[in-house]
């Protein structure tokens, strides 16, 4: 299994997390079968997300897809987003 993190800063969670939902059918169609999302307990506009691949072909993908980018404006990240993808050791 393969496992995409994303780490930004929202402007208003509640706005970022309808966009988010939204974004659900258009994240399956690209490859994520799991997903998970927490905030910071000091902060909680830094959210962390979680995205489960059958491969890494296919996170790199949707990390670097113009959907993404599009639904991230949309949703306000604030800054830029740190994503990172590991593999099952």
């Amino acid at each position: 299994m393969v496992r995409l993190f994303v780490r930004h800063n929202v402007a208003n969670y509640d706005a970022w997390r309808k966009v988010y939902d939204d974004f659900g059918s258009t994240r399956s169609g690209m490859g994520v079968t799991g997903d998970a999302v927490f905030r910071g307990v000091a902060d909680p506009s830094d959210v962390t997300i979680t995205h489960e691949f059958d491969t890494a072909q296919k996170a790199k993908a949707f990390a670097e897809s113009a959907e993404l980018r599009e639904a991230m404006g949309k949703a306000g990240v604030v800054g830029q987003p740190q994503i990172w993808i590991t593999a099952t050791a």
